[in-house]
């Protein structure tokens, strides 16, 4: 297969899927990609811009997963990574409960109201997910935050050296803090390539987690305080349930994490921090305006919360950057709860609707920490 590469901005980036197999070479310009042949009308205006080679792309793996040290390009966002290590998770889709139970009625033009869906059940599907480490000089041009992997600041007195040192304080009110540049990414977003490089990813964290093994396939290979720090973070890094749906072709995608609890005015605060990615995958552009939140408490309480966009943000989602994604947290008084809600969306013709935000359990682990 011929190498020839043309450069392309990175909000040009998720129509690299289709280009992806053996041999295709990849080039970096500031933090963006190159693809094959197929778009140049598209990208002239970049030529003057210094290219620098990345890699070449390999098969996707459709059935076998991927191995810790597999360096990636991000299908969505673009992002150069690398994985750490897997989480198997259960994923909750109801688009594939509605369209069932649309098979078993007849009813094709049933369209639920928003908040209609919440006693549906849905069965879960097993899918791999990954742990990985974003390259810091594409940090600036994804649309996704790079610190949404939290950390309740009690846990400070017994965190390693590692964490002393990258821990990025997030919010003195709560005592929250991050290692910046953690992500999850699940297998169908792997675009994996190869590189010769030593260091292909700009992490902190990289020499310290993995090292550069030539004789392995990837030649990254876990080091001691990788296994070490997944081990004693596993109750707080774990992924395990993700819940989709799509309304008016604007998926949503939750995954919901515990992070401990800790005793405040001699009551016990459980905490849990979410994900939530928000992607058009219709033809128009589409704008987040205000979300709606409804969450239960097993104590009783049921609260609402609204508000304009999300993280001060109201992100357009267009075909080019059909993408958003972010993380933030919620507290109770109770050991789980429920959560759910929509997202008012507007539409380039003008057009609003609610985007329904699948409901999902907020449910506690023992916490070892207060033992």
């Amino acid at each position: 297969m011929a190498t020839t590469s043309l450069m392309i901005p990175r909000l040009m980036v998720t129509t690299m899927g289709r280009f992806a197999a053996n041999g295709v070479q990849l080039i970096q310009v500031d933090g963006r990609v190159t693809y094959p042949r197929g778009a140049s009308s598209q990208v002239r205006r970049y030529s003057n811009v210094r290219l620098a080679e990345v890699g070449k792309l390999e098969s996707p793996r459709l059935d076998n997963n991927y191995s810790v040290g597999q360096i990636f390009l991000h299908r969505v966002f673009g992002y150069r990574g690398v994985i750490l290590f897997p989480w198997l998770a259960k994923v909750y889709d109801r688009d594939i409960a509605a369209n069932k139970a649309k098979e078993k009625t007849g009813d094709q033009d049933h369209e639920p109201t928003a908040f209609s869906h919440i006693g549906r059940e849905v069965k879960s599907k097993t899918h791999h997910y990954y742990q990985v480490l974003i390259d810091s000089r594409d940090c600036p041009y994804i649309r996704a935050q790079t610190e949404a992997v939290t950390f309740l600041g009690n846990q400070e007195n017994s965190r390693s050296q590692i964490e002393k040192i990258y821990f990025t304080q997030v919010s003195k009110q709560h005592s929250l803090y991050a290692i910046p540049g953690l992500d999850y990414v699940a297998h169908e977003d792997i675009m994996p390539y190869a590189s010769t490089e030593k260091n292909p990813l700009h992490h902190e964290l990289f020499d310290k987690f993995l090292q550069y093994s030539p004789d392995s396939d990837p030649p990254f290979i876990a080091r001691d305080t990788l296994k070490a720090w997944q081990e004693k973070n596993h109750p707080w890094l774990e992924l395990s349930d993700v819940h989709k749906e799509t309304t008016e072709n604007v998926r949503v995608t939750v995954i919901p994490f515990y992070m401990g609890c800790r005793e405040s005015h001699n009551n016990n605060v459980y905490w849990w921090r979410y994900c939530i990615r928000i992607e058009n995958v219709g033809e128009l552009n589409t704008q987040l305006r205000e979300r709606h939140w409804r969450i239960f408490s097993l104590s009783g309480t049921l609260e609402t919360v609204r508000g304009r966009g999300v993280v001060g943000q109201e992100p357009v989602l267009t075909k080019l950057s059909p993408a958003f994604q972010y993380s933030s947290h919620v507290s109770l008084q109770a050991p789980s709860g429920h959560m759910w809600g929509t997202f008012r969306m507007e539409r380039e013709d003008g057009c609003t609707f609610d985007c329904r935000i699948p409901p999902f359990s907020l449910e506690s682990k023992h916490d070892e920490s207060k033992d």
